[in-house]
Formats: structure tokens, sequence, C-alpha cells
């Protein structure tokens, strides 16, 4: 074989897929994430799916149609309809063919929120979460590619939760279930207002 003959397989090798209509396989990705990051959350309407960790992953490619996995806040939570026919809505829009799969494992922790997520949820005036105690589980275990099932603690009587409203850590509890079950009711007694808390796990 000839050293021409070897380059140019070399060089077909390394070019990225491509779509039945030519276009490069990535952008296609980048294009389909691009249009999922402006979902949102149905009952936090100001953080998208992927800030809060709700969009995983996307799989497969235009000739076999897309997969995209999303997995939810706390089995059975009731937003994921929504956010099923919202991923499938904007697939479709875009032209492409895909299944939304919901993977339950390994299961959601508020750690897969972005700090864009917890920001937003505070300016929306929610307490955003505390770190979970997954977080240094999943670093320890990192290296011997170990995935470790902890679970958090509830938060500590001295762990208080600052106020989203006046920042205060003059806080307290009120009920362990707020507006949905994965959020806690909480009192500022400070400003004296009233805010959820969405609880680490």
């Amino acid at each position: 074989m000839s050293g021409l003959t070897i380059a140019s397989i070399a060089s077909s090798e390394s070019k990225p897929p491509q779509t039945a209509d030519g276009v490069d396989g990535n952008e296609t990705l980048s294009e389909i994430w691009r249009a999922l990051e402006t979902l949102t959350d149905p009952e936090i309407p100001v953080v998208s799916l992927r800030e809060m960790g709700i969009l995983r992953d996307i799989r497969g490619d235009a000739l076999q149609g897309y997969e995209v996995v999303i997995t939810p806040t706390y089995s059975g939570c009731p937003a994921m309809e929504q956010i099923h026919d919202d991923v499938l809505t904007a697939m479709q829009q875009l032209g492409h063919k895909a299944n939304v799969v919901t993977q339950l494992a390994p299961a959601w922790t508020t750690d897969w929120m972005t700090a864009e997520a917890r920001e937003k949820l505070r300016a929306y005036g929610i307490a955003p979460p505390l770190a979970c105690a997954t977080s240094s589980a999943l670093s320890q275990s990192s290296e011997s590619k170990t995935h470790v099932l902890t679970f958090a603690k509830r938060t500590a009587a001295n762990q208080n939760i600052a106020c989203p409203q006046c920042t205060s850590d003059n806080t307290t509890e009120i009920s362990h279930f707020g507006s949905t079950a994965c959020k806690a009711l909480y009192k500022c007694l400070a400003c004296l207002e009233t805010f959820d808390y969405f609880k680490p796990y």
C-alpha cells in the first residue's frame, strides 16, 4: 500500500461524522444542545434544564435518530411529563427524529446544579441548596472509578439557611415541605418573609 493511500485513509478517518445531508455531525449536536439549553424547568422558569442538571446527554445521529437523556430531581416529580414533552417538541422543531429517555440511575443530586442555577434561584427568591453529602464521596472515589452512594443529612442546627430576600441567616424551618416536595419552607426572623429552600440531596 502506498504512502499516499495510507495518508488518504488517515485523513478520511479523522473527518467528523456527517449527517444525511452532509452536515458535520458534531455541528448538529452543538445545534441541538443550544436549542435544548433554552428549555426551562416548568416549576422554576428562571433556570434551564441543563443548569439544573436534569438534561444529561444527547446520543445518536441524524440517520438513526437521537436519544435525549433526562433525569428527574426526585422520583415521581410531576414536572417530568412536561419536560419530556418540551424536549420532544424542541427536537421536532429542529427536524430530528428523537426519543426522550428518563434515566433514574445515577440518581439526580443537587450537586449537579451549576453555579449559575444557584444564583438564579437566589434571585428568584429560593434559597439554593448547601453542598450535598455526595460531593466528598464522589471526589474520593474518582480515581478508583468507584461510585459511592451516600445520603445528605438534614441541615444541622448551626448551619442556618440565608434568607434570599435580606441575606440574614437568622432563619428557621417551619415545614420540611415547601411549594414542592424537593423544597422546605423557611421563615426569616429578620425580615419576617417566608421562602422556599431547595433541600440538598
